[in-house]
């Protein structure tokens, strides 16, 4: 058994003060851990983002694979991770075509965007568009379920911080999970966890809304169903149609609500 008073991977422990019906209670709480992660290749910074400082490997690997720097895992050729005083810098050597193919891309870019859809300076990039998906994946109501019962269970990090986001893929029973500050961060560390399975696809679900990029990165990761907790956004539900992927929200006590391609959604 676990120690109650080891903080879990990504948190840290601090000393607080609890004041409920007039009464002051000094505390240990764990808090999440936020650390300024730097995506470079080939020597060149591309980006920084704010995430949890755990499973860098699998988020290098899916940030690059779901923003379409690399289109296979076997493009990343080498992978070194460097603690800074200021956050961590992912140190990534690359195919010489695709890093080719970045420079292109970065040639284009005038200015820094400074928001989610980080890299683009142009409504064209960032909205842009998918090959369809054509693939035979199904599942059932009653898996999506067994799925999300899963995903909240298996949330260790945020059962002790109450402050993370989970992505998890579902298939043959049985959950992988990655746990992020960011709820983008866990869907890329979850891409870039399956990507190196033989089989990396299944039944995705999150612990968030289902926004544009996040049914953007998992159609661009090959997945064919997407079940949310929370609701999706009008521009989610038009790219899942066009792309073919099944939409989920509210997907909780029982309940769903499909949004586009139902007929992924078998009875049995």
């Amino acid at each position: 058994m676990s120690d109650p008073l080891t903080p879990p991977p990504g948190s840290l422990a601090v000393h607080a003060l609890r004041i409920a019906a007039g009464q002051t209670t000094p505390r240990r709480e764990l808090l999440a851990e936020e650390t300024a992660i730097a995506f470079s290749y080939n020597g060149i910074s591309q980006a920084v983002m704010m995430a949890s400082p755990q499973d860098l490997e699998d988020f290098a690997l899916g940030f690059s694979l779901s923003e379409g720097i690399l289109t296979r895992p076997g493009e990343l050729l080498d992978l070194e991770i460097q603690p800074q005083a200021e956050g961590i810098v992912l140190e990534m050597q690359i195919s010489a075509a695709r890093f080719a193919a970045l420079k292109n891309r970065r040639r284009s870019l005038t200015g820094n965007s400074g928001c989610g859809l980080c890299g683009h300076d142009s409504l064209a990039s960032a909205i842009r568009a998918l090959p369809a998906l054509h693939t035979e994946q199904y599942s059932t109501a009653a898996q999506v379920h067994a799925a999300m019962q899963a995903l909240a269970a298996q949330q260790a990090l945020n059962a002790a911080t109450g402050a993370v986001h989970a992505a998890g893929r579902w298939q043959y029973g049985q959950l992988l999970l990655r746990e992020d500050v960011g709820r983008h961060n866990a869907l890329d560390k979850l891409i870039g966890a399956c990507a190196r399975q033989p089989e990396p696809h299944g039944l995705l679900v999150i612990s968030s809304r289902a926004s544009y990029e996040m049914v953007h990165k998992a159609a661009s990761a090959g997945f064919a169903i997407l079940a949310a907790i929370s609701a999706p956004t009008a521009l989610a539900v038009q790219l899942a149609e066009e792309t073919g992927l099944c939409l989920i929200g509210f997907a909780r006590e029982q309940r769903l609500t499909v949004y586009s391609h139902p007929e992924r959604l078998r009875a049995s």
